[in-house]
């Protein structure tokens, strides 16, 4: 599958047209960057028994504490806080009052705690809040290339994958899976324990309470699955054959009168072929229960999802 590649013939701040778009608007942000911030701050307050790599900007009011570990050609704005237990990889951006490795907010906190550890090349920004592990041995674990907007609180044991984008004000409880390629929309909180499928959507406000399988859109109006995340997948280079099979097995499991276990045996069997398969194995693994479909609110209404024409790749409505 491709990456997604920004449609543009221009180069913008010196970057390169055929970048993916995560690349380019981290070239363009630390273009930004470098007009104002210096290898360390004389205002920063950096431990002694913090291991700093190279190229490693560190601005104003920043405070590192001991037991961090920060890899080569990361850049933190100004009143970053790394906190204790934190290992950061190369190439990651915090941007201004972003709070790292933050104790877990558990009332029955042990005196040992977990850590945390940050992969490559994601761009945190404004006043995000990531917790370590809540005991000793356990671990918050961020993946590479995330974007994670303004004021997303990742809380302790949470897993995110890579190229996972969490809009503003995005809220992960406890021990939270989330797979690579999810987008989680504005305000989105999700319950402790739940997980989040790849490439799904979830929408603005939503509130999660059981598992969001893979490939779907969630609604944020109501909290439930509405289709598959048809655009996202088109954008991330699924093609149309490819899709068709996704709503296939979509429809095994929303719209047949299967129950739950004997869904996923015909999912099982019918559909073995990645990424296709990947449907039935998350699905087997969850523990708090799946996302159910929106219905309609009358027995006449009757709703649609994408459907896709032999003849071409562009996409008709069609009643199912």
């Amino acid at each position: 599958m491709r990456n997604l590649i920004m449609p543009c013939e221009t180069d913008v701040a010196g970057v390169p047209a055929d970048m993916t778009l995560h690349a380019r608007y981290r070239r363009i942000l630390l273009a930004q960057m470098d007009e104002h911030v210096s290898s360390i701050h004389p205002t920063a307050v950096v431990s002694p028994e913090a291991h700093i790599g190279d190229d490693v900007n560190i601005g104003p009011f920043c405070v590192i504490e001991p037991d961090v570990e920060i890899a080569d050609g990361c850049h933190l704005n100004a009143n970053v806080t790394i906190k204790s237990g934190s290992h950061i990889g190369p190439e990651n951006i915090f941007c201004e009052g972003s709070v790292i490795g933050g104790l877990p907010q558990h009332l029955r906190m042990p005196e040992s705690v977990g850590d945390l550890w940050i992969g490559a090349g994601n761009i945190i920004r404004e006043h995000v809040t990531i917790n370590r592990g809540l005991g000793a041995g356990e671990s918050t674990r961020i993946g590479n290339e995330n974007m994670l907007m303004v004021g997303v609180h990742i809380a302790h044991d949470c897993v995110v994958g890579n190229h996972v984008l969490m809009t503003n004000n995005v809220l992960l409880a406890g021990h939270v899976l989330v797979e690579d390629h999810a987008y989680l929309g504005g305000a989105a909180a999700v319950h402790q324990f739940c997980r989040i499928g790849c490439y799904a959507m979830i929408g603005g406000m939503s509130r999660l309470i059981k598992d969001a399988p893979p490939f779907v859109t969630v609604d944020g109006a109501t909290s439930r699955v509405v289709g598959l995340n048809t655009v996202g997948l088109r954008r991330n280079g699924f093609d149309t054959p490819l899709i068709r099979q996704l709503k296939a097995a979509y429809r095994v499991l929303y719209r047949s009168d299967l129950a739950l276990e004997e869904a996923l045996d015909k999912l099982e069997v019918d559909f073995q072929e990645e990424p296709v398969a990947h449907f039935h194995r998350f699905l087997r693994c969850s523990q708090r229960g799946i996302t159910a479909e929106r219905r309609p609110r009358h027995d006449d209404e009757t709703f649609r999802i994408a459907d896709f024409r032999e003849d071409d790749d562009d996409f008709q409505r069609r009643a199912v």
